[in-house]
């Protein structure tokens, strides 16, 4: 456990799931406050922290009379460690949902499960401040309140939603970006500044004249996938693996399944022919568990080689001790256009795989907020996702798809035209830049966190703040 004496803190941070997002976000806090105490424990057994972590807090957090204030994610239980110890019932609680257990997707629903989501409800009436990371994940935690409290055989409460509710706001998770330009290649450097274009131009006047991929190896190198932010589960010994192997050259494309473009930008014939000698690159950078639906990614990527269309991939992301089988069948299927393959710890080898790929993908069954996402925005993917969950809050409609057989064709069309996923600029109001928002987002925390009068923008969505 990392702990800290509390001196003359008035800030108490606890943390009883020091990892991914979690750790990133105490320790901003930490970094951007002077006078704070931390308490965390390690990212393992996620389960097992939910249930017993207040116990431990309340034996080892010293009495310390500067406290005013304490902060902590919903996976602890604070009505349990405010009961247990009654001077921290008098600091002004904030709560922090990086996701929330009424709607989280388990594959087998078990009794036992009902107390996760039980405590975060008994921890939202105790606390002072509720703060959730998107509007998706506040309004599914309340509006879900009501049918939860139904599993409860008789004697339900009723209306807690109603008591809950004006605690309640949006914080945006305040994503730290890095300076990738050293990382970038020439064509997206050259785009970031450009005038945007649209993924929906791909096809009429274009695909008459689709031009062949000739094949060209790409730039590489190894893979690695920091902890994914989003909700950890047990983290015991993640796989890791790596494979970089490159695709062998395919043949001409499936010229089926016509799209549709509104305008045509054509680039100019030299560079065309540039961008065109290297295959799409795909990265889906996210944990390896069902709720990603991995097997809608895989089953999609299965589909773009059975029509022969040129492809690179990369599958990063965590594994954790159960890991879905579709990965080792896909891995089998798909071995010759896999260039990375699995969770590596570095930050910068990371950061080069999505600066490198084209294309990010999201098939996520849930999604609180999609750090993922965002870091491969950053780092120039052009992004797909589901139009569903929170992704509607910060990306604008074009590049959402609300079916497989969308999501495929928007993919096709890509393989066949990878110029245009490289030359695409991505709206700028979707970058959450750190220089302009970073501040703005830690200020904020701290106005919550002092117990300042939190004002409306923090309900604005990502892209309006800029």
């Amino acid at each position: 456990m990392q702990s800290e004496s509390c001196d003359s803190s008035s800030v108490l941070l606890v943390e009883p799931f020091y990892g991914g997002s979690h750790k990133q976000l105490i320790d901003l806090l930490k970094e951007n406050m002077a006078d704070v105490s931390m308490f965390t424990l390690p990212a393992k057994k996620w389960h097992w922290r939910a249930r017993t972590a207040a116990l431990h807090f309340s034996q080892n957090i010293p009495t310390c009379h500067s406290y005013r204030v304490l902060f902590s994610s919903s996976v602890l239980n604070l009505c349990e460690l405010v009961a247990l110890r009654p001077d921290l019932a008098r600091l002004k609680k904030v709560l922090y949902f990086h996701e929330n257990q009424l709607v989280y997707p388990v594959r087998k629903d078990q009794e036992r499960d009902f107390q996760y989501g039980y405590n975060q409800v008994l921890s939202c009436l105790v606390a002072d401040v509720v703060a959730f990371n998107s509007a998706f994940n506040m309004e599914s935690f309340l509006s879900s309140i009501s049918s939860f409290m139904k599993k409860i055989p008789d004697h339900r409460p009723r209306d807690l939603d109603l008591l809950i509710r004006p605690k309640c706001v949006v914080l945006y998770y305040p994503v730290r970006f890095p300076d990738v330009s050293r990382l970038l290649p020439e064509h997206k450097l050259l785009c970031r500044p450009a005038e945007l274009s649209h993924v929906n131009d791909i096809i009429t006047a274009q695909e008459q004249q689709t031009p062949r991929c000739y094949q060209e190896d790409p730039h590489q190198s190894t893979s690695d996938q920091r902890p994914h932010p989003e909700e950890d589960r047990d983290q015991d010994d993640p796989h890791q693996s790596t494979s970089d192997q490159r695709p062998h050259p395919e043949e001409d494309r499936d010229q089926d399944d016509p799209h549709q473009s509104t305008s045509d930008q054509r680039p100019h014939p030299k560079e065309d022919s540039e961008d065109q000698m290297r295959p799409l690159h795909i990265v889906w950078p996210h944990r390896w568990e069902h709720d990603k639906n991995p097997e809608l990614f895989f089953s999609t990527m299965i589909k773009l080689k059975e029509r022969k269309l040129n492809f690179h991939l990369s599958v990063l992301g965590e594994t954790f001790t159960d890991v879905p089988e579709i990965f080792c069948e896909a891995r089998r299927q798909l071995e010759a256009r896999i260039l990375n393959w699995g969770y590596l710890s570095g930050k910068e080898d990371y950061l080069r795989v999505l600066c490198e790929a084209d294309v990010v993908v999201s098939t996520a069954k849930h999604e609180f907020f999609g750090v993922a996402m965002l870091e491969a925005v950053h780092c120039g993917c052009y992004p797909l996702c589901p139009k569903a969950l929170v992704y509607p809050e910060i990306f604008p409609a074009e590049y959402l798809y609300s079916t497989p057989e969308q999501l495929c064709k928007r993919l096709q069309g890509l393989c066949k035209r990878p110029d245009v996923a490289r030359r695409h600029v991505i709206k700028e109001q979707l970058i959450l830049d750190q220089s302009q928002e970073g501040s703005t987002r830690i200020w904020f925390m701290q106005l919550m966190v002092r117990g300042e009068e939190a004002c409306s923008p923090l309900h604005q969505s990502p892209r309006e703040e800029l």
